[in-house]
C-alpha cells in the first residue's frame, strides 16, 4: 500500500510540472508553431497535387516545411527569398544544361553556380536552396521541359503561400510575456543581489564573498542579454502581425522595454562598482565603521523589499542614505574612510534612482 501511494504521488508531481511547463509561455509558442507548420506542409502538398494536380507535390511541402517561422515577418521575408532562389535555381540549371549538355559537368557547374550566388546578401538566408532547386531539376531530367520547370516555381510558390498564410492565420505569433518574464527576472536578480550583500554585510566579508557577487552580476548580464533577444523577437513579431490591433492593449511597448533594459544594465553596472568598492576596501585591511556598516547593509536590504512593492517610493530610501551622509561626516572619520564610504553611497543612491525609474516604466511597459 505504501508504494502504491509512493508511485501515485510521484505520478501526480510529474503530472503537475508537465502541466506547469505547458502553461510556461514559450513552451505554448513552440507547440503552436509545430501544429502550424505540419498543417502548412500537409495542405501545401494537398493543394499542389490534388488542386493543380502537380506531380511532384513534394517540392510545395518542403517549401511549407522551411516557410513556417517564428514571426509573420521573418515567414514573409524568407518566403519571398525561397520564391527568387527557387527561380534562379531553375535559371541556372536550363543555363548550364544548355551550355554544357544533360550530365554531371552541368550538375556541377548548376551547383557550384548556386552556391556562390548563395553568397549574395538579399537570398544569403535561403541561398541554398538556388542550389537544391538545380539539383532537382537536373536529376529528374526536367530541366529541357518548360511546363516541368514552370510546375516546379508553382509548387514553390504554393508552399510559401500556404505556409506564410498559415502562419498569418492561425493565430499569428504575438507573445510578449517571454520578454516581459526575462525583464522582471533581471529586475529580481539584481534586487536579490543587493538583499544578498545585505545579508553577507552582517558578517565578516571575506575576498571569495565579493567574487560571489561579482560571479552575481555577470548572470545577471547573461539575463539581460536573454531579455533583449526576447524584446528583438517580441517587436519583430509585431511587425504585419494582424493581432497586433487585435491584441493593441496587451501589446509590448517595444521601445519602452528596450528603455528598461538600458537602465536594468546601468543598474547592474553601479552593482558591480559597488562590490569592487568593498574588495578595495577588504585589500586594504580596511576597519568598517560599526555605524556605516549596519545602515548602509540595511538600505541595501530594504531595496529588495522596496522592488517587489509597484507602489512604494525611493523618497524614503534616499533619504536614509543623504541622514547617513550627513551623520557619519559629522562623526570625524578618517580620511581614508570616505573615498570607500562616498563611493558605496554615490552607487547606491544611483541604483535606487535607476531602479525607481525601471518600476515606473516597468509598470508602463504593456
Amino acid at each position: 500500500m505504501g508504494r502504491d501511494d509512493g508511485a501515485d504521488h510521484r505520478l501526480r508531481g510529474r503530472g503537475r510540472a508537465l502541466l506547469a511547463a505547458l502553461r510556461r509561455p514559450d513552451v505554448q509558442t513552440d507547440v503552436m508553431q509545430v501544429v502550424k507548420t505540419t498543417v502548412a506542409t500537409v495542405l501545401a502538398w494537398w493543394v499542389a497535387t490534388h488542386v493543380f494536380e502537380l506531380k511532384q507535390g513534394f517540392l510545395a511541402a518542403w517549401v511549407a516545411l522551411l516557410t513556417v517561422h517564428a514571426t509573420v515577418y521573418r515567414t514573409f521575408w524568407r518566403g519571398t527569398q525561397s520564391v527568387l532562389a527557387a527561380g534562379i535555381g531553375i535559371v541556372v540549371s536550363f543555363v548550364a544544361v544548355q551550355l554544357l549538355g544533360l550530365g554531371l559537368l552541368s550538375l556541377g557547374a548548376a551547383v557550384l553556380a548556386g552556391l556562390v550566388i548563395a553568397r549574395t546578401p538579399l537570398i544569403r538566408q535561403e541561398g541554398v536552396t538556388v542550389a537544391t532547386t538545380a539539383v532537382f531539376v537536373i536529376t529528374a531530367g526536367s530541366v529541357d521541359q518548360e511546363m516541368l520547370l514552370l510546375h516546379r516555381f508553382l509548387d514553390t510558390g504554393i508552399g510559401v503561400l500556404v505556409g506564410l498564410l498559415v502562419n498569418v492565420v492561425v493565430r499569428p505569433p504575438l507573445d510578449d510575456r517571454l520578454a516581459e518574464g526575462a525583464i522582471d527576472e533581471a529586475l529580481d536578480g539584481l534586487a536579490a543581489l543587493l538583499a544578498r550583500i545585505s545579508d553577507d554585510f552582517d558578517e565578516d566579508v571575506t575576498v571569495e564573498t565579493v567574487d560571489a557577487w561579482l560571479d552575481e552580476t555577470l548572470e545577471i548580464d547573461n539575463v539581460l542579454d536573454h531579455a533583449a533577444d526576447q524584446l528583438s523577437f517580441a517587436r519583430e513579431s509585431q511587425w504585419a502581425n494582424p493581432r497586433r490591433r487585435l491584441d493593441a492593449r496587451s501589446t509590448l511597448d517595444a521601445d519602452r522595454g528596450r528603455h528598461v533594459l538600458l537602465r536594468l544594465e546601468d543598474g547592474v553596472a553601479h552593482a558591480r562598482a559597488l562590490t569592487r568598492f568593498v574588495a578595495e576596501a577588504i585589500e586594504a585591511e580596511q576597519e568598517w565603521d560599526p555605524e556605516f556598516r549596519r545602515r548602509w547593509s540595511c538600505v541595501l536590504g530594504d531595496i529588495g523589499t522596496w522592488v517587489s512593492e509597484p507602489e512604494a517610493g525611493s523618497a524614503d530610501l534616499l533619504a536614509e542614505l543623504e541622514d547617513l551622509t550627513e551623520r557619519l561626516s559629522d562623526d570625524g572619520l578618517p580620511q581614508l574612510h570616505w573615498p570607500v564610504y562616498g563611493a558605496l553611497l554615490a552607487s547606491t543612491a544611483n541604483v535606487i534612482r535607476i531602479l525607481d525609474d525601471v518600476k515606473q516604466s516597468r509598470a508602463a511597459l504593456a
